[in-house]
């Protein structure tokens, strides 16, 4: 898959795009991204996705701006997957904020990625002041084609509905409308060894966006096996200013730094807190950790 970032390149040729965030790449946009390989490969044209980063929602509003599904790099990876031939990632700052309808089809959609044939949702919006519609995007010189809701259990399958079955800790709903257990993914960087000093080393990954996850974790680690994880701030000590996941691998022991991991997430066991001292927060790792082994011992 080619991805391309900030000023569209010439296009090679014409497109069957679609356009959105795909925070979770969850059902709904899988059933979105199918759709668009399908109509490529029946126009004889590049199948393409247009996204932007940072998300809309986090230029308007920083502070109330959901949490982050994926990151931008997971997110790639699984439309990648899904057989899109063509990401073109949109930088989305105050100038882009500022075209309107009309320039966001002329300059983007036609010059810029040569569509020919279009799949957006009834309600999709577009342009200054989100003034472009489904509508606007009829008789454009390209095909257009809407994408109806995909549901699940009488339920919409949105990011919304995702984040929502994380925040209640319930990773089977989760996953039944991702189609995937829900995963973090990021490289391991050097910390503080406050968990090697409590006799629980962890694997420390920075989250630079807002976690829809906070609490302690029974995980799995693709490629080093089963753990226990946080995500939060560290309120005990050193405490930091952006989310943090500190994995302990239960049954491995070695260097992870630089190391990308992959860690599934599969039951909550308790929310963060603040101990009184190191003593009392090394007995509740403890805890934690003898809880996610007999989790494994009862879903071995």
């Amino acid at each position: 898959m080619v991805v391309t970032h900030g000023s569209l390149p010439p296009a090679r040729g014409p497109c069957a795009l679609t356009i959105g965030n795909f925070d979770g790449v969850h059902r709904g946009h899988r059933a979105l991204l199918d759709r668009v390989v399908t109509r490529a490969r029946e126009l004889g044209v590049t199948s393409c996705v247009l996204t932007f980063e940072p998300h809309p929602r986090e230029f308007f509003a920083p502070g109330a701006a959901p949490a982050r599904l994926t990151r931008l790099r997971d997110k790639l990876e699984l439309i990648a997957t899904a057989g899109i031939e063509r990401v073109h990632v949109m930088r989305f700052n105050a100038r882009f904020a500022a075209m309107t309808a009309t320039r966001f089809i002329d300059e983007i959609l036609k010059r810029g990625l040569q569509t020919r044939w279009l799949l957006v949702g009834r309600d999709f919006r577009f342009g200054a002041q989100r003034k472009g519609d489904f509508a606007a995007l009829e008789g454009k010189g390209f095909m257009l084609e809407s994408m109806p809701d995909v549901a699940l259990d009488g339920g919409r399958v949105s990011s919304s509905a995702v984040r929502a079955a994380l925040a209640a800790g319930d990773f089977s709903r989760a996953q039944q409308l991702l189609g995937r257990p829900y995963a973090i993914s990021g490289k391991v960087v050097h910390g503080a060894h406050l968990g090697r000093d409590l006799g629980f080393p962890t694997a420390n990954i920075n989250l630079r966006q807002r976690s829809p996850l906070h609490g302690i974790y029974v995980v799995e680690v693709d490629n080093y096996g089963p753990g226990v994880a946080s995500v939060g701030n560290r309120p005990t000590v050193n405490p930091v200013p952006r989310p943090l996941l500190e994995v302990h691998l239960l049954d491995w022991d070695g260097n992870l730094y630089g190391r990308r991991l992959n860690v599934r997430f599969l039951r909550k066991l308790r929310d963060e807190a603040k101990f009184d001292g190191l003593p009392a927060l090394r007995e509740a790792i403890a805890r934690d950790a003898a809880e996610a082994r007999d989790y494994f011992a009862r879903h071995g």
